[in-house]
């Protein structure tokens, strides 16, 4: 699973992703909480920062600009130096701003959160002033933000509808855009608002309500497996969607489509805030689906994105970067150190964007000894990721005779990943590691002294472009030949012993 979830992600391009919906501003006011005041019993707030940050739709546009895609931001704000901030910050992740609509008589929707520090580090949410307005627009409004839609729509992939219920996202506008979209042939995506009726969203392609907005709209509570599925099949009925993700925390998201009907898991968190979470995941399914991924692991991306986000404070976007280790890392703890090359050489893509050095050696390492544990200390010492070729064990009985391997491969690829200084194993089937070489492309070429007379394989290959070939030096008289033919001989020398006679 891990090989499709990393080929996905980092295939999924730069699509353009029309965002609709409320755009917000998110103002965080850090201060050190000190002493109580002697006015009233709060705590008194001494201001150290002040940090802004997109929220609501403007959230989800930064969280695609995060992925890589380019978002085409269309909402309303207001003509004040909140919505001009705003602006500024979606431009600075180069989004569209064009379709958004500037208006005179409602502010711009801002959440000011006080956050206290208790010893200057532990952070928490005192209180939160909003500052909005969710009468509806004008009809002259409306009808601009109609048009606006029509004019971004064919140069958008797809279209995320972002609902917070404030005033922009009625019935009328809804239908109308899922109705266009629909015949323009793009996916809508929907974000509902927590308002108990999603009739407003018939038409669309997917919708990603969260438990408690789920059990509004049905009208009964999602305690069991069951009930979710109830839920779920009742929307795709109701509302004639294509797909339902219905987000369940820790327990992961429920897929309903018509060949998927399952609880995709996640792994456990430390959940430090569920703020921006839903915007995480919209912005997930919008880059992967408008890549042509398959639901099943959009959703299993979804859970990937969404769970770093939490672990994080206030509204944060999460990048391919992070998604790409947290897969890699995952596996690692599952699966081992062991790799098949085509995989190998996935992850290593990774690390190489991570600016690491990648170092390669190669050998039998048929019977492990001091020798090889010193050898191994010094790869890993010239750079940050030590990859190791295995022999199979046709090969090395190719290289070292009918009586070798002495452990067969499995057996020394387990004792070769218990060693710290050895990041990932690859077995490979030729006499010599050329092909392997070629693939693994490592900045640095490892080999024994010994090999400086027969000349290092590969060498010619690696410094072309541009890469190092180091010999390492050996421990004297530690082999694995020498060990073996030592325990040849006591083994002889043992026979040669009569056994002892029993008295009678």
């Amino acid at each position: 699973m891990h090989e499709n979830l990393l080929k996905t992600v980092t295939n999924l391009g730069s699509p353009k992703v029309l965002v609709v919906g409320d755009f917000m501003l998110d103002v965080y006011i850090y201060g050190d909480a000190l002493r109580i005041s002697p006015e009233a019993p709060v705590p008194v707030l001494k201001v150290t920062r002040t940090e802004h940050s997109c929220g609501g739709a403007a959230s989800v546009a930064a969280d695609l600009a995060a992925l890589g895609a380019v978002p085409i931001c269309l909402g309303v704000i207001g003509n004040d130096t909140n919505g001009e901030i705003l602006k500024q910050m979606l431009t600075e992740i180069d989004a569209d701003t064009t379709p958004l609509l500037t208006v005179t008589d409602r502010p711009t929707i801002s959440k000011q959160r006080l956050i206290g520090l208790a010893q200057h580090r532990h952070q928490q949410q005192l209180f939160r002033m909003d500052q909005e307005s969710i009468e509806p627009l004008s009809d002259d409004q409306y009808e601009q933000v109609l048009q606006n839609f029509k004019d971004k729509l064919q140069q958008a992939n797809i279209v995320c509808l972002q609902d917070y219920n404030k005033g922009l996202l009625n019935p009328t506008v809804c239908q109308q855009m899922i109705k266009l979209a629909t015949q323009a042939s793009k996916k809508v995506l929907v974000d509902p608002s927590l308002a108990g009726d999603f009739s407003k969203y018939s038409g669309a392609t997917l919708i990603t309500p969260n438990r408690q907005e789920t059990s509004l709209a049905v009208g009964f509570e999602l305690k069991t497996a069951d009930d979710t599925a109830r839920a779920a099949q009742s929307l795709v009925e109701k509302l004639n969607l294509e797909a339902v993700v219905i987000t369940l925390d820790k327990e992961g998201a429920y897929l309903k489509t018509a060949n998927e009907d399952e609880i995709i898991p996640t792994r456990p968190r430390n959940v430090y805030d569920v703020t921006g979470a839903g915007d995480m995941v919209l912005a997930t399914l919008a880059v992967t689906l408008a890549a042509d991924c398959g639901y099943k692991t959009a959703v299993q991306l979804c859970n990937i994105a969404s769970g770093i986000e939490v672990e994080k404070f206030g509204v944060a976007t999460v990048t391919i970067d992070e998604i790409v280790n947290e897969i890699v890392s995952e596996n690692r703890a599952k699966g081992g150190k062991l790799r098949p090359t085509d995989s190998l050489v996935n992850e290593l893509a990774w690390h190489r964007r991570q600016k690491e050095t990648i170092v390669f050696t190669n050998g039998c390492f048929d019977v492990v000894h001091r020798g090889h544990i010193e050898f191994l200390k010094f790869c890993k010492s010239q750079g940050d990721i030590l990859v190791l070729g295995l022999n199979s064990d046709r090969s090395t009985k190719a290289i070292k005779g009918p009586g070798r391997p002495i452990n067969n491969q499995h057996d020394r690829a387990a004792v070769l990943a218990a060693l710290e200084t050895v990041d990932y194993i690859t077995i490979f089937d030729e006499p010599d590691p050329l092909n392997l070489i070629k693939k693994v492309k490592p900045d640095i070429l490892v080999k024994g002294q010994d090999w400086a007379q027969k000349g290092v394989v590969g060498s010619d290959f690696v410094k072309s472009y541009g890469g190092r070939v180091l010999l390492a030096p050996l421990v004297e008289g530690k082999s694995s030949t020498t060990i073996i033919e030592k325990i040849k001989s006591l083994t002889k020398k043992i026979k040669k012993i009569k056994p002892l006679e029993r008295k009678s």
